[in-house]
């Protein structure tokens, strides 16, 4: 059924599959670049990713301005001005940004400021505070949850006054996304475990959400069935490149989903998990998610059922009788986590990452304040903040 309006928009060029880091040179030429700084990270070196990069640039006109490798966990304004200063002085043209999603909300950061007269990043907090195209920006993944290579939002720290800032704006999305399996295949078993639970939130509150559109849903929902056939498999077998570019698809496709559709409770508690808890995201989506799916049960059961169908296939959606399927999807997804519990001792409980029973409180008070939270199918009250958290405890 089509909303009476809706809005839909991803600018970003895909390559994805074999040899795909081979044609970042021409891809930088199209945008008329040939002096990147290159963003990533210590592990990104020591795996040997980014040598592959490197090493195709050697054949081609590009020279590589500088290789910036220091980017926290937690990207900040500081790191931010810090690289934009080193971009100017290096005479950079462009960015590629490799790694994940600190490494790529700093490069969106770093854009920002290089591509426009701002001194202070701040200027750009909130929604479409930008004007214009920005300087060319190519992103190449290293784990396949965020979607941040798709996304038009950038969440960098304020540590002078320890808040997290968000920029939300379709000028900051790249010029170009890489999917290869080269940069997945040394990720550990837990941590893609995780990141593929990330993606499969982002569809499923995507897909079940008052902002969801026609094609957002396509995207959603390939989403899903691509994480259900080959997320076990790139757990359980790391070096499996079918299943590592499957779940970089899925993992973008899921960041174009809720780009534009938005998410709902499972990330405003999450995000509270984080900020009072330092619960890593990818966690705190993997222990919430059934439970949240389950207080939007009732808005939601139509869209469950699809969801049923992309995750479970026909036989069982078939199988399972038209009122049950709704329920029936929570089963299988809640199953599916055990599953990789099983596996690579993925965590399920919220005590297993280190939140104490004291902290529930907190955690529900920032997330009913959550940006997240509006948009919820069902009303974020404390109370029923305070239920998820306890039943997830």
């Amino acid at each position: 059924m089509l909303p009476e309006y809706y809005e839909f928009k991803n600018s970003v060029k895909i390559i994805s599959g074999k040899n795909a880091l081979e044609n970042i040179p021409f891809e930088l030429n199209n945008l008329n670049a040939n002096r990147p700084l290159i963003l990533t990270t210590k592990s990104v070196i020591k795996h040997g990713q980014l040598k592959i990069i490197t090493d195709a640039m050697d054949n081609s006109n590009i020279e590589i301005g500088l290789i910036f490798k220091d980017i926290p966990q937690d990207s900040s304004v500081e790191i931010v001005n810090n690289i934009s200063k080193l971009y100017k002085e290096n005479k950079c043209d462009s960015i590629v940004a490799i790694g994940g999603g600190s490494v790529i909300d700093t490069a969106k950061g770093v854009n920002m400021l290089v591509s426009t007269k701002a001194s202070d990043l701040k200027e750009y907090m909130g929604l479409e505070i930008l004007e214009g195209k920005l300087n060319p920006f190519i992103v190449i993944p290293s784990t396949a949850g965020t979607g941040s290579e798709a996304t038009l939002v950038s969440v960098i720290a304020d540590t002078s006054r320890n808040v997290k800032m968000e920029f939300i704006s379709y000028s900051i999305l790249p010029d170009v996304a890489v999917l290869d399996s080269r940069m997945t295949k040394t990720l550990p078993p837990r941590l893609t475990a995780s990141t593929g639970i990330d993606a499969l939130t982002h569809s499923i509150e995507a897909f079940s959400g008052f902002q969801k559109n026609p094609l957002s849903d396509i995207y959603a929902l390939t989403s899903i069935e691509l994480i259900s056939n080959y997320l076990i498999d790139a757990v359980s077998k790391g070096q499996d490149g079918r299943a590592r570019v499957a779940m970089a698809n899925a993992s973008l496709m899921a960041g174009v989903a809720f780009s534009n559709s938005m998410v709902g409770i499972v990330h405003a508690i999450g995000h509270a998990c984080g900020g009072v808890s330092h619960v890593p995201h990818a966690e705190a989506m993997t222990i919430l998610l059934p439970h949240c799916m389950k207080l939007n049960l009732n808005p939601c059961e139509k869209e469950y059922s699809r969801i049923l169908l992309a995750f479970s296939g026909p036989e069982v959606y078939s199988n399972t009788p038209e009122k049950q399927r709704g329920q029936r999807c929570i089963d299988e997804i809640q199953k599916f986590i055990l599953k990789l519990n099983e596996i690579c001792g993925l965590p399920i409980r919220l005590k297993d990452v280190g939140v104490k029973k004291e902290q529930l409180k907190d955690i529900a008070k920032t997330a009913i304040n959550d940006g997240a939270a509006i948009v919820n199918p069902v009303e974020v009250t404390y109370d029923r903040a305070m239920t998820i958290l306890e039943s997830a405890y």
